[in-house]
């Protein structure tokens, strides 16, 4: 830590050092997407949108497998190295994404991106908690969180990118980009302080992580928790383009941007105003991070409700809103939750197994309501069920009593 600072300012430090590497995490994953017709005219060995799909889902499948494997690297050894290795890491995949020639080429470097990447969210969530313990922990959270948020906003310049210039350009500089700022995190960011007694378990065996996690009541709830309001997410993300566009008859662009630009502002906005709603409710309650999240879920489910049978665009605009604000809340929170559950030594191994169950989760509902609508179910039907299962992921969450020791 610089000498000049003193701890509590630089603990904010970090959350701002570690900022533009959440706003990376999601712009680097995102902008495949937003190139593939330029990346499919470039490659021809992409012979189909199924291939793309692959390309897509090689990410998803890696990085859900191996975040519990990540999460346990970074409770094991210091989380400062992996925060600036996997940044390293992933920008130099980025960058050399820029550069491959053949289908097989870019479903290597999808696959070696969800490596890398897998390392980062639970070491860089799990080092925020260690640098804010207490009463700006949510707060410090859900700054990082809303980076994400930012990260999906500015996924959009890759189409840009690709038409004025080309989508291998885009995927340099950024990658270039990361691999720059990998050394200003090498220079600045430091490994949070820990007491005497938290270093003597600062090793925590496989065996012990997994009995100190889903030995406890409360952290099999969270899992339940973090999984189901997200069916809600992955709907909105990935079918929310398509609904609208057959809902009220938009073409592919405004249809694309009205199911990205309303959510993801607000998203943004949640994260922030939720952090802070939760900090100042632990002052009174020590469940005021679960009751604040439950809060966010709980408007989720009109919000869905209003998405799937909305009778205007209109009415369909405010939906997106109150659900992307209430998911703000949602997401901001859950590693707070998590600290008020596990020990310090488990937290990054527990958001891994978290991420694992609701990604994999997250592509089966994804393939579900490609499914219903191939049968001819409204798209409406299926938002209606993550509704649903939103509501049962509030009875869960407030099923959890946190531990006593919940500070650390």
């Amino acid at each position: 830590m610089p000498r000049f600072l003193k701890p509590g300012a630089y603990a904010w430090l970090v959350v701002a050092m570690l900022f533009p590497v959440a706003v990376l995490n999601y712009l680097d994953r995102m902008i495949l997407a937003t190139m593939r017709v330029s990346i499919r005219a470039d490659i021809p060995s992409i012979a189909n949108d199924a291939q793309f799909g692959i390309l897509m889902a090689a990410f998803m499948w890696v990085y859900a497998g191996l975040s519990p494997v990540g999460g346990f690297l970074a409770d094991r050894f210091q989380r400062r190295w992996m925060v600036i290795l996997s940044l390293f890491c992933w920008s130099a995949v980025t960058w050399w994404t820029g550069h491959a020639r053949t289908f097989q080429e870019m479903a290597w470097a999808r696959a070696l991106m969800g490596v890398s990447e897998a390392c980062y969210m639970p070491a860089a969530l799990a080092m925020i908690a260690d640098f804010h313990p207490g009463a700006t922990r949510s707060r410090a959270i859900g700054l990082h969180i809303s980076g994400v948020y930012a990260g999906q906003a500015m996924g959009g310049v890759g189409g840009y990118i690709a038409d004025t210039s080309s989508w291998r350009n885009g995927f340099c500089w950024f990658g270039a980009a990361g691999l720059l700022y990998s050394l200003v995190l090498l220079a600045f960011l430091r490994e949070a302080p820990r007491s005497a007694g938290a270093e003597s378990i600062r090793r925590p065996s496989p065996g012990a992580t997994l009995r100190g996690l889903f030995g406890r009541p409360g952290f099999l709830l969270l899992l339940v928790y973090f999984t189901l309001p997200a069916f809600g997410g992955w709907a909105v993300k990935n079918w929310l383009p398509t609904h609208l566009a057959s809902a009220f008859g938009l073409k592919q662009g405004p249809a694309g941007l009205s199911a990205t630009g309303y959510v993801t502002l607000a998203s943004f906005a949640g994260a922030i105003l939720g952090g802070v709603v939760a900090d100042r409710w632990m002052r009174a309650n020590r469940r005021g991070r679960i009751l604040t999240s439950a809060l966010g879920t709980a408007l989720c489910v009109p919000a869905l409700l209003g998405l799937g049978f909305a009778p205007t665009l209109t009415v369909a605009i405010g939906s997106m809103v109150v659900f992307g604000a209430g998911f703000g809340f949602f997401d901001g929170n859950n590693m707070p939750i998590l600290c008020q559950i596990a020990r310090p030594e488990h937290r990054a191994t527990g958001y891994g197994f978290m991420n694992l169950v609701s990604i994999g989760m997250g592509a089966v509902v994804t393939w579900w309501m490609g499914t219903l609508r191939d049968r001819g179910v409204p798209l409406g039907m299926a938002f209606s069920l993550c509704a649903g299962a939103s509501a049962v992921g509030v009875l869960s969450v407030l099923a959890i009593r946190p531990a006593s020791a919940e500070e650390g």
